[in-house]
């Protein structure tokens, strides 16, 4: 008995995978609208029935980024057993992404330069900014540290600027320098409450 061939992916998702690999590696404003039709193979009116606009097409690129990248950290950092080795770990699943073939840098970034304030990519980027930031701020404070918020703003800086690094500088090993100054931050951090623990007998 034959075996029937699997479902054809809808149109929608034909669309959002058209539109992934041409937004990433040329830009969201760079290509024209015909050319993610073409390339998914759907009618034009597919898209408009699916997204309304091609800013909204943009937007849903940009959450399905969001929710694979979230997805793919919260998996990674489950290989660790501590909080130092979870917080230090978000930097070693970012130098897996950079050493793997086709990566561009930054959706968020890269889109982000081609936008205007406001604008739906703009407000993709700080929901997936907000995410990285809350991710920080929740493992600094598993890991001990009590101003927790605030070493997540150092180390969103590192998490930026090593994706900066291994996109400009095509240096993937940027994600163990970013991992090694981190560890200097927390346990600087850390040192900083011993301290005051030594001298006053209980935390401030």
């Amino acid at each position: 008995m034959a075996v029937k061939n699997a479902a054809r992916p809808s149109a929608r998702d034909r669309l959002l995978a058209a539109a992934d690999e041409l937004f990433y590696e040329e830009g969201v404003h760079t290509v024209g609208i015909d050319r993610v039709i073409e390339h998914a193979g759907v009618a034009k009116g597919s898209l408009y029935n699916t997204f309304g606009s091609k800013d909204e097409l943009i937007r849903a690129y940009l959450e399905g980024r969001h929710a694979r990248m979230a997805q793919r950290i919260t998996r990674a950092l489950e290989r660790y057993e501590t909080p130092r080795g979870r917080l230090l770990g978000v930097f070693e699943a970012q130098g897996e992404m950079f050493a793997e073939p086709g990566y561009h840098g930054c959706a968020f970034a890269r889109a982000s330069a081609e936008s205007h304030p406001g604008d739906l990519v703009e407000q993709a980027a700080e929901g997936y900014r907000a995410w990285v930031r809350a991710l920080f701020t929740r493992l600094a404070g598993e890991a001990g540290v009590p101003d927790a918020p605030g070493l997540a703003r150092q180390l969103h800086l590192l998490y930026d600027g090593s994706g900066m690094s291994a996109r400009m500088d095509h240096d993937p090993t940027s994600a163990a320098a970013a991992g090694a100054a981190a560890a200097a931050l927390l346990d600087a951090a850390l040192a900083t409450t011993r301290r005051v623990t030594d001298r006053s007998g209980q935390p401030t």
